[in-house]
């Protein structure tokens, strides 16, 4: 991928109802602040003008958030109805992400899973980053859930890196790039939490990309796999040596996965087994009570207007 602009805004799904595109690195989904020359929102405008909803704040209703350094698939729903019936899925955790990622160093390891709980760092001069509980001045730390799968050993301009797969199968913020760093193989490029020597400066992005997404409403799944950014033909830096497990198979199983009933309480999509061998599946999760009005209420506030905050 080249740089992002204006005019050359990638998709790679379209239906009547969805939109998907190869979001660029270190761009904005949008922002009401005037020195944001690029946003993703901006360049949905110059290419679809006839899609933007003046119902809304930003004009396109974003499914989910991408980072402003993270690349990747992105979805966009075109209607009220299209955002509620994804909504749903998100909030019943039927949608299935992986990403792609460089990280600092050579992973022993085959598999990993990373259970870190994760909360605000409330320490003066880090607001707006994450930490792992434990941590000082860590905030109100929730459970999260990351599988790592290694692709490839190799190395980026000399020094030893793990090309991976990562799937998140929870939602907190920055959750992979905290898991990362927590294990002690932050991602390449990660500014905010990677090496503190100032490597990081020297790489042209942060090496961290959406690459799978499937999202099963009612009326379609939307399903997508995005070009690899990390291959030695794109970035001259990257060179592989040691490859560890094809990408290609886990596309196939990525791919294979059944989507569950939604009254099905049993593994969701993502749960470590449906991606890494093991033996035997996890429990099911505990039945939820019923949602109360009070819960009900401000999700169908942010519903209604489907519009999300400035990315900090």
């Amino acid at each position: 991928m080249e740089p992002g602009s204006v005019e050359n805004l990638s998709i790679v799904y379209r239906s009547r109802d969805f939109l998907v595109v190869n979001k660029h690195w270190d761009v904005r989904i949008d922002s009401k602040a005037w020195r944001e020359t690029l946003t993703l929102q901006k360049q949905l405008r110059h290419r679809f003008p006839e899609l933007a909803d003046p119902d809304t704040c930003y004009g396109f209703r974003f499914c989910h958030q991408l980072d402003f350094s993270t690349s990747g698939a992105l979805c966009v729903a075109l209607n009220k109805a299209a955002a509620g019936s994804a909504y749903r899925c998100f909030k019943e955790r039927r949608v299935t992400k992986a990403y792609l990622a460089l990280l600092r160093g050579h992973i022993q390891e085959s598999r990993v899973t990373i259970s870190h709980a994760i909360g605000r760092n409330g320490t003066e001069g880090r607001a707006h980053t994450m930490c792992i509980e434990g941590t000082q001045g860590c905030e109100n730390p929730k459970p999260s859930l990351t599988e790592l799968v290694v692709l490839e050993h190799g190395l980026y301009a000399g020094d030893p890196v793990s090309k991976v797969l990562l799937k998140p199968l929870t939602g907190r913020t920055h959750q992979l790039r905290v898991h990362c760093s927590a294990l002690g193989h932050p991602v390449v490029g990660d500014l905010t939490y990677g090496e503190p020597s100032g490597q990081e400066d020297r790489p042209f992005r942060m090496m961290l990309h959406a690459f799978y997404l499937r999202i099963p409403t009612d009326a379609e799944c939307v399903e997508v796999c995005t070009p690899d950014p990390f291959l030695p033909s794109l970035d001259a830096c990257w060179s592989p040596q040691t490859l560890l497990q094809p990408l290609d198979q886990l596309v196939q199983a990525l791919r294979a996965t059944p989507d569950p009933d939604p009254e099905d309480r049993g593994p969701r999509p993502g749960s470590p087994s449906a991606i890494l061998p093991g033996p035997g599946r996890p429990p099911p999760p505990p039945t939820k009570p019923p949602e109360t009005e009070a819960q009900r209420g401000p999700c169908l506030q942010w519903l209604s207007e489907w519009t999300l905050e400035p990315d900090s």
